[in-house]
């Protein structure tokens, strides 16, 4: 499709004017004068045949032209942009948008990405974190890992691992812990999924569980961290706070477990996977199976 020559210099002029409603302010931003700015927008008025701007007494007002105009001069400015950052070393880099739960963030994905980029240089992954609760469309996410059963409606799922959860605590209280019933003297710290500590008791074989009374947590990170400053006892995935258990931070004073599901990794039945994705895909599968 034949284009006409674009005036960009003009269209950048008219863009930062348009955000600051200010020929100053945008000339401030380009690092040129103000009557510079001005005389470009007034030249790319003049080849529009149209009037963008209103000259108020403080400022700038957008005309119906200039208002439609701005959106599409300003995504196609982001767009450039966004390409021209992903070039390096001669090579442009494969972007992939990933949400994940932010207990698997810290706890097991931050520690490996020296693996992902050794392995990987010019993927470039951006990395959003949740509670578990995510629209993988709406975000515009290529994968989400989340946390669950793996059954999320019209969502292909791979399997990562599955992330049992047990007692952690500060070392002077499970220096206090004989066997499971000697929870019931401390705060037991809760997940919104309020059937855990019953489960981790009934595992424990301990008859009748106690009543958790702490503080309820939509993150399992949140909660280990209140269990850090001695607010009570953390139901948590310890695979996810090894680096707390390796130090002596944090402590688990029980060999019990209770599983309530996997990390998964996901992304749309309807999202073709791009070469970024199936490298993403292809590397946290092998970091997986090492791990294990």
């Amino acid at each position: 499709m034949p284009r006409p020559s674009l005036p960009l210099n003009a269209l950048r002029a008219f863009e930062a004017s348009a955000r600051h409603l200010s020929f100053t302010r945008a000339a401030i931003e380009l690092c040129v004068t103000q009557a510079a700015v001005s005389h470009q927008v007034k030249s790319l008025e003049e080849r529009l045949e149209v009037t963008l701007f209103r000259r108020l007494p403080r400022g700038l007002g957008l005309t119906a032209e200039g208002e439609a105009l701005l959106p599409v001069v300003s995504e196609s400015f982001d767009r450039m942009s966004d390409l021209l950052e992903r070039f390096g070393d001669g090579r442009v880099r494969e972007v992939l948008t990933l949400g994940a739960v932010g207990t698997f963030a810290v706890g097991w994905l931050l520690p490996r990405l020296p693996g992902l980029r050794e392995a990987h240089p010019h993927l470039d992954v951006r990395l959003s974190t949740n509670n578990n609760r995510v629209d993988i469309a709406a975000e515009g996410l290529d994968y989400a890992i989340r946390f669950g059963n793996g059954a999320w409606h019209d969502t292909h799922a791979v399997q990562l691992f599955e992330a049992p959860l047990t007692a952690l605590c500060l070392p002077e209280i499970a220096a206090q812990l004989r066997t499971p019933d000697d929870l019931r003297g401390q705060v037991l710290l809760r997940s919104y999924r309020s059937d855990e500590w019953d489960g981790w008791f009934r595992a424990a074989a301990v008859e009748k569980s106690p009543v958790p009374t702490g503080m309820v947590f939509d993150s399992s990170l949140a909660m280990v961290e209140a269990a850090l400053q001695g607010a009570g006892v953390a139901l948590a995935p310890p695979l996810m706070f090894e680096r707390l258990l390796r130090s002596g931070q944090i402590a688990q004073p029980f060999e019990t477990y209770v599983s309530r599901g996997s990390y998964w990794l996901t992304r749309l039945n309807s999202r073709a996977p791009t070469d970024a994705m199936i490298r993403f895909r292809d590397w946290i599968v092998s970091a997986v199976e090492t791990a294990s």
